[in-house]
This record gives C-alpha cells, sequence and structure tokens, in this order.
C-alpha cells in the first residue's frame, strides 16, 4: 500500500491484554512453516477482509500458531525506523490521500455504547506512562503560570500530567463522564463525541496547549478535528498526539488496524498538515526500553502565529 511516497506494511490484529496490539504476521519468527504462509497470505488480502475476521478467530489462530506469548511478544514488535527522522522534510500530495473507507471500523456501533461503561484502567504499561509524563514536564507551561489552559482531549480518569501540575484552567473532554469526574487534574470537562460532533464547545484562541493520550487512531473524522483543535488554540499553542501500538481495534481506523508504527507517525502528520493552520508537524520516539516495554510516539505541532 503506497500512501505519501511511502509503502504502507499492512498489518493484522491481534488480541493481547487490554488493548489490542496490531503487528505484521510476517515478523513473527516463532510461527511454524503453515502458520507462517496463512500469515503471508492474510498479509496479501485487502485490509476490510482481514478485520472482518473477527476476535474469535485472531485468539484461535495465535493460540494454534504459539505466536502469542503475551507481553514479551508485543514488546519484541517494536518499530526500528528512526521515527524522529520520518516528518522532516516531507513531501506532501496536493491533496489529503485517505478515502472513507480508511476511516471506516471493524465496529460501527455508536462509540457511546462502547464507552458507557467506566474502565479504571491504563492503556499503556507504567514505563510508557512515565515517559510520557517526562516529555510533558519538558515541554509543559510551568506550573500555575497565570492565564494557561489546557486541553486533554479524548481523556478519563487520567490524564498522565506531571504530580501536582495545575493550571488554572484544565478541561477534559471525553466519553464517559464517571472517569471524567475522577481525574483529580481538571478543573472542568465535556462530555462529547468527536466523531458525531467534531465541533469543540470553545471560543477561538482559548488553550495554550492541547494533548490526546493513545486516542488518535479512534477519530473518524481527524480533519474535521485537528481544524477545530487550530481554531481553538492560542497562536503558538502546542498540539502533543502520543500513540502507542495499542488499542480498541474494533474501534481503531481501518488504516490505523491495517499499517504499522512508522506508518502511523506518517497519518498523524497528514491530519496536521491538510488540516491547516499548523507548523510542519514533527516527530520523537520516547519509547522508555525498546523491546522490553510498550513503545511510545509523539507527533506535535504549533498552531502558527498568523492562523
Amino acid at each position: 500500500m503506497a500512501i505519501l511516497g511511502l509503502r504502507l506494511q499492512q498489518r493484522s490484529p491481534v488480541l493481547a491484554g487490554f488493548c489490542y496490539p496490531c503487528f505484521s504476521f510476517a515478523s513473527v519468527t516463532s510461527c511454524a512453516v503453515n502458520s507462517a504462509s496463512w500469515g503471508r497470505a492474510l498479509n496479501r488480502a485487502p485490509r476490510r477482509l482481514v478485520l472482518g475476521l473477527g476476535a474469535s478467530f485472531w485468539a484461535q489462530y495465535m493460540s494454534m500458531s504459539g505466536a502469542f506469548t503475551g507481553k514479551s511478544f508485543i514488546a519484541s514488535a517494536r518499530l526500528k525506523t528512526n521515527v524522529d527522522e520520518i516528518l522532516k522534510n516531507a513531501e506532501w500530495p496536493e491533496q489529503f490521500p485517505f478515502k472513507e473507507e480508511d476511516f471506516q471500523r471493524f465496529d460501527e456501533s455508536p462509540d457511546s455504547l462502547f464507552y458507557e461503561a467506566p474502565r479504571f484502567v491504563t492503556h499503556i504499561d507504567d514505563p510508557a506512562i512515565a515517559a510520557l509524563t517526562k516529555y510533558y514536564s519538558e515541554v509543559f507551561p510551568p506550573s500555575n503560570t497565570p492565564g494557561v489552559a489546557i486541553l486533554d482531549m479524548c481523556s478519563s480518569w487520567v490524564s498522565h500530567f506531571p504530580k501536582g501540575y495545575k493550571q488554572d484552567r484544565v478541561v477534559g473532554m471525553g466519553m464517559n463522564e464517571e472517569e471524567l469526574k475522577r481525574n483529580p487534574g481538571l478543573t472542568e470537562y465535556v462530555v462529547q463525541d468527536l466523531n458525531v460532533n467534531p465541533n469543540l464547545p470553545f471560543e477561538d484562541n482559548s488553550f495554550d496547549v492541547i494533548t490526546n493520550v493513545v486516542s488518535v487512531d479512534y477519530l473518524t473524522k481527524p480533519l474535521d478535528v485537528f481544524k477545530e483543535m487550530c481554531r481553538v488554540l492560542k497562536p503558538g499553542g502546542l498540539v502533543i498526539m502520543s500513540f502507542s501500538n495499542r488499542c480498541f481495534w474494533t474501534k481503531a481506523i481501518s488504516i490505523w488496524t491495517s499499517t504499522g508504527d512508522a506508518d502511523h507517525v506518517l497519518i498523524v502528520g497528514s491530519y496536521f498538515h491538510y488540516a491547516g493552520g499548523f507548523e510542519p508537524p514533527q516527530a520523537v520516539d520516547i519509547s522508555p526500553n525498546p523491546g522490553r516495554s510498550d513503545p511510545m510516539y509523539i507527533v506535535y505541532s504549533r498552531k502558527l502565529s498568523t492562523a
């Protein structure tokens, strides 16, 4: 699959833990010959067909092949590409290269049903959380800076901000009110499904920083959301999109579940570029323990001072 001058490697979703990592069967060296052949055949299949096979099939397949070995295997699928270089000097096509089908999901039922029950869990492991918190501590405005406002999009009961970090206004936007109520770092919250209504209920030039943790892969109208983020950011405001290789794959968009980590960096970078009003996006790999814990990637940009 060639997109934006790179060849995106189609990948297949696998059940593992609470959130599911996506990886290529071709990278699994422990499979038996017949299982590896199945993997190669599946990688050649259209991604909608692969997704349509369903969770029970993948659980049975991985069990039979011996490919699933828990946490250690998840970590072994870590990206080897130099993430920091992917978006530098990127040459973007004139038109947004993705189609409507790229934003379809295996489960198209209302997201409000999926997120109806609160989940008081974390979706990345502790080392990845620590790496993200450390990154925030390096780029956030100092705690208790007068006039600073932060928006945590797709938020929940925890935002992974530095311990004790406070600003006069920290807004959480998410899908489950019980989770948002439990978030001690928020001063206010909004319950909203961005896939139904991508319009943000805030005034222009309201926020200094916008964060989004392991949730960009669920946005079915990403350009609309990114345009809205640009609108509500103050000039020079910072957007930090962080993600790993884990997701609820039935709710993640097709283009995400069928490609790999390097491709995800490019996909998120394209959202900034085609939304307009942002500086050229940049990427950084903050993965704390390559091969031993969850990977963690950042794609960030700032609103142009003239936007």
